[in-house]
């Protein structure tokens, strides 16, 4: 088995990724919000400039001069995929990654009221009438393809869920639904080190992460 990381999260249970491959049941295929969560609460990645993690660290809650609530801010439940998109924290202004707990029923709040990416006819109508839905809307969905860890990461047929959020709904986000913040980017760049060094993902620790809902029908809206 892999040598349990030294820079442990403290918010988050991890496991061997040998582990997660060997005993877990995730699906290969479709689209699923997979993450890590309990009775009360779900953790979504985001990653940040340091003074912006700093701030968010320090007052458990996101603000100060750097954060903008006039902008989308974007959530992902899968922690592979985070890093993925932000190189293992190498990218410039995404060098932190925050493990932030919020709440259950303002996670599928959020995800009851998203707007999808992409324009079907058959539901909107016209691209017209869709733009429309997707400017009055504050939650943005998508969609993307999930990764395998690694340091050149490898695609997965399944779909793994982001949620672009604004206005008040950021905001509410933001500082009443948190119930944690962690900065658990000395646990990412120990396992970047370990990728550089063995080139092997079966020696990382991830976190546990299962099924939080499988999305069975395709949503239009």
């Amino acid at each position: 088995m892999a040598v349990q990381p030294t820079n442990l999260p403290k918010t988050l249970t991890l496991e061997s990724y040998i582990d997660q491959k060997q005993f877990d049941e995730l699906p290969e295929k479709g689209r699923h919000i997979i993450g890590q969560f309990d009775d009360d609460s779900i953790v979504v990645y985001q990653a940040y400039s340091p003074p912006i993690a700093n701030y968010a660290v320090e007052h458990q809650h996101f603000g100060g001069s750097n954060f903008s609530f006039d902008r989308m801010s974007w959530v992902k439940t899968s922690f592979v995929w985070m890093q993925y998109r932000c190189g293992w924290n190498t990218k410039p202004k995404q060098e932190r990654t925050l493990a932030v707990r919020i709440k259950r029923e303002a996670f599928d709040y959020i995800v009851s009221i998203a707007v999808g990416s992409r324009f079907i006819e058959e539901y909107h109508g016209t691209k017209e009438n869709y733009e429309k839905i997707k400017k009055q809307s504050e939650v943005r969905r998508q969609w993307d393809p999930d990764y395998a860890p690694n340091l050149e990461f490898k695609r997965l047929e399944r779909r793994a869920i982001q949620l672009g959020l604004r206005g008040s709904i950021l905001r509410r986000y933001a500082t009443e639904w948190i119930v944690s913040i962690e900065d658990i980017t000395p646990y990412v760049e120990e396992m970047r080190q370990r990728l550089q060094d063995t080139k092997d993902p079966m020696s990382l620790w991830v976190p546990v992460e299962r099924v939080y809902k499988e999305e069975k029908e395709v949503v239009y809206n």
